[in-house]
């Protein structure tokens, strides 16, 4: 039973997040944490690892939470339940790709989705913001972390000074270990 649920619960977040992994993460936040597989912080530690791994973060999501609740069977079900709906709905967008798009009314609909898309992402990094600087722990109580703000603004800081220094972006990896670098020592403190 647990596996047919964590299927279509990731069949459910997979057919309707437009907008990439990010979009999702306000609608994976309802449905687990709702159902009391994860709190808050583990969600959000969830996050972090899933978006620190290869590959998409809604895959790399759905995966961890199906082996959490039910092995590793459990994120079988939860990751193919979140990649079927795109799955499909690619395959019918490439037989028909080019008539489809020169439609209006997808046309339309699809300027219409950006917009959603934009304010999802928004009230995502609003929780995860929220999440990180001021709920601590896994009792998810109320407190200011510090240390959370100063990870925040070292990467901030190490990204304009690539920007500005070297005239490139900073190498995704480079952040990620400067992050658990960070982590390591203020945590240690």
């Amino acid at each position: 039973m647990k596996y047919l649920q964590l299927f279509l619960i990731f069949l459910k977040i997979g057919a309707v997040s437009f907008g990439g992994g990010y979009s999702m993460l306000p609608m994976v936040q309802d449905e687990v944490v709702s159902r009391g597989w994860l709190t808050e912080g583990e969600l959000m530690n969830f996050i972090g690892v899933a978006e620190s791994t290869p590959g998409p973060i809604a895959v790399n999501l759905a995966t961890f939470i199906g082996s959490s609740q039910a092995g590793i069977l459990g994120a079988l079900c939860a990751t193919v339940g979140v990649v079927l709906p795109s799955f499909i709905i690619i395959l019918i967008i490439a037989a028909v790709f080019h008539s489809f798009l020169k439609n209006r009314v997808v046309q339309g609909a699809l300027v219409g989705i950006r917009g959603v898309i934009v304010g999802l992402i928004c009230a995502t990094g609003v929780w995860m913001a929220v999440q990180l600087f001021f709920l601590s722990g896994s009792d998810g109580g109320f407190g200011f972390d510090w240390r959370a703000v100063v990870i925040a603004v070292g990467l901030s800081a190490e990204t304009l000074l690539f920007k500005k220094c070297l005239k490139r972006s900073a190498s995704p990896i480079l952040l990620i270990l400067t992050a658990a670098a960070l982590g390591l020592i203020l945590y240690m403190i």
